[in-house]
């Protein structure tokens, strides 16, 4: 049940049984049974039992022990231990997307083999044997999965990693598949609704991917590498080639890093998450030990950092790959062949080598895009979901950036794929999410010369963000001039909106937003374009009074074309043009055919971002068109 609550709930104890009254309503999920709208705090009935009570504690001394390390090793030491990635910095999510290593931030098998492991070395140095050593594996399965807390994904885990752990005894391959076998009929049995999850999927596919695999390619490795290096190149490699079909439907992309980057981890992962352990449960019995293992931890996860984020800036981490039905036959066909080719391949060392090279200068060399971006380009719309990322042209590798989309990894390929190298300007529109959490990946890497804002300073969390962002690049965001003309490289511009009396200070929820957002009028190359930000219908209003017979080619449609938009002032506009950027599948209703059929009613091209992609403007020898990069 999911239960909607203020803050008096956050006394309840897991485990525990609680009393609560609410209004009680149908859920939507196929893994939630009802929704409680709750309208109290809960009334304790009976406390958490003792293993509750337990993993709690260890939790909390897990989180004690790294309390004293920078931020981003505080996070990620408790997520390699049991999956709690709170505080996680979201750029560095992104890196571990972009580097194959996300696997490392959520419960997983990888994550129980090692806990349980260690715990099976320990007893076998205590003395333990035979069905002892069962049963304490047996107990280190259930306490992990206590310590990970009981959701579906954990359970998941368990079973993936108690295939590996028979895997790794006499006879592992075919023991482990028999168990891996097992482990999907029955966990399809309890929960059909795995059958479309794609977290068991892939978990599947990783485990039998090192089953059936990985012993091949480290055998044949084995003839000119030592034994250790090979395992450690073999299994990773087999877990992220089994996965890559999947996981090209799911994202669009291929990662190119990811095989390396798991390589260049793995020596510290398995210490990482055995020294985190070992400091929650040290951290019981007397703190400063809990510490120091923590510190040791934390250490080892300082470089999973370095190595995420550095391997995420390289010019070919992620390769864009799309997910329709015919590039996804062929990556499964190349897939396939790589698995027959590879262990004939790596068995020799000319071969192999050859095979590394050829690797290393993919990740090192971005690979071209035939056509794009499009000669005569304009202004491109970029794919960031729901949000706004917008370019216009301002010459060679240059480019004016409005609006910076909800993350820094999408803008950034974008902006990548653009060639865009210098950013001259970047205007944000507001300071809501959608438009500005990903300002870093304008920044990062490129020459970026002034960054302008809405006059409004609201919500505090956006302005919080664009002013650490900009200040570590030297930058200090200004005020966009209301009605000053200027041009910056082949961009001529000006702003409309907001007018030089507008409030600076908002109620601090971000409400007021939208109705602040810049609007610009631009010129590139005599097409002329209105940006409109998020402005609601009474600043489109207020813009129509003020500029009486205003006429553009093309239009970006306010609020991602939500149906909060004065409409007589839109098609007034004779746009040729008109871009939506959204999202798909969101929860807004975006875009509304209440906005979108007037529109197109008028002999306007109305194009979107959740069904084209990347929206382009061409012009060329005076005409006008529009290249979708789907």
């Amino acid at each position: 049940m999911l239960v909607i609550a203020d803050s008096d709930w956050r006394g309840a104890r897991l485990g525990s049984r609680v009393q609560a009254s609410g209004r009680l309503g149908t859920s939507r999920g196929p893994d939630v049974a009802a929704v409680l709208l709750a309208s109290g705090p809960p009334t304790q009935v009976d406390g958490p039992d003792v293993w509750w009570r337990a993993s709690g504690a260890v939790r909390a001394s897990l989180r004690e022990s790294v309390s004293g390390r920078p931020a981003e090793e505080r996070a990620l030491v408790p997520a390699l231990v049991d999956g709690d990635d709170t505080g996680l910095d979201p750029a560095l999510a992104d890196d571990f997307r972009a580097t194959g290593l996300t696997h490392l931030l959520a419960v997983s098998g990888t994550n129980l083999t090692l806990v349980v492991g260690f715990l099976l070395v320990l007893a076998r140095w205590g003395g333990v044997r035979g069905r002892w050593l069962h049963a304490v594996g047996a107990l280190g399965i259930a306490g992990f999965v206590l310590l990970a807390r009981t959701e579906p994904s954990v359970l998941r885990a368990a079973a993936m990693g108690t295939v590996g752990l028979l895997a790794m005894g006499s006879n592992g391959r075919q023991r482990g598949s028999r168990a891996l076998g097992v482990a999907l009929v029955v966990l399809l049995l309890v929960d059909p609704a795995l059958a479309t999850s794609v977290g068991f999927a892939l978990s599947a596919l990783a485990t039998g991917g090192i089953l059936l695999l990985a012993p091949g390619w480290r055998d044949a490795l084995v003839r000119w590498l030592p034994r250790w290096m090979a395992e450690a190149i073999a299994v990773p490699a087999a877990a992220q080639l089994a996965c890559t079909p999947l996981v090209a439907a799911i994202s669009g992309q291929v990662s190119l890093v990811a095989v390396g980057a798991n390589l260049v981890v793995s020596p510290v992962v398995g210490p990482a998450t055995v020294l985190g352990l070992t400091g929650g449960l040290a951290g019981l019995v007397w703190a400063p030990l809990g510490r120091v293992a923590g510190t040791l931890a934390s250490w080892c996860v300082a470089w999973v950092v370095l190595v995420a984020r550095r391997g995420a800036a390289l010019p070919a981490a992620a390769v864009d790959w799309g997910t329709g039905v015919l590039p996804l036959l062929v990556l499964t066909l190349l897939t396939v062949g790589v698995v027959l080719a590879a262990p004939h391949l790596l068995r020799r060392r000319s071969t192999g080598l050859v095979c590394c090279g050829v690797l290393v200068a993919c990740v090192l060399v971005r690979p071209p895009t035939p056509g794009w971006p499009p000669e005569g380009w304009v202004m491109a719309a970029c794919d960031v979901g729901q949000g706004d990322a917008l370019v216009l042209n301002a010459g060679p590798h240059s480019g004016v950036v409005v609006d910076a989309g909800p993350d820094p990894a999408p803008v950034d390929a974008c902006l990548s794929r653009l060639d865009v190298t210098a950013v001259p300007l970047l205007v944000l529109t507001h300071f809501h999410a959608d438009h500005v959490d990903g300002i870093e990946g304008v920044l990062d890497g490129r020459s970026v010369g002034e960054v302008e804002t809405t006059r409004l300073q609201d919500p505090p969390g956006g302005v919080e963000l664009v002013d650490g962002a900009a200040g570590e690049q030297g930058l200090t965001p200004r005020p966009a001039p209301y009605g000053v003309t200027r041009t910056v490289g082949d961009v001529t511009m000006q702003v409309l909106w907001p007018p030089p009396d507008s409030p600076t200070v908002g109620p601090g929820d971000g409400s007021t937003a939208n109705e602040a957002s810049v609007v610009m009028l631009v010129e590139v190359r005599g097409v002329r374009l209105l940006l409109a930000g998020d402005v609601e219908p009474e600043g489109q209003a207020a813009l129509a009074r003020l500029l009486p017979g205003l006429h553009v080619d093309v239009l970006k449609v306010p609020h991602h074309g939500s149906r909060y938009q004065d409409l007589d002032f839109l098609l007034s506009l004779g746009a040729r043009l008109a871009l939506v950027s959204v999202g798909a599948d969101n929860d807004y209703g975006h875009p509304a055919t209440s906005t979108l059929a007037p529109l197109a009613a008028t002999g306007a091209r109305v194009l979107r971002t959740d069904l084209d992609g990347d929206l382009v403007v061409v012009e060329r020898d005076g005409r006008l068109s529009a290249v979708t990069r789907g």
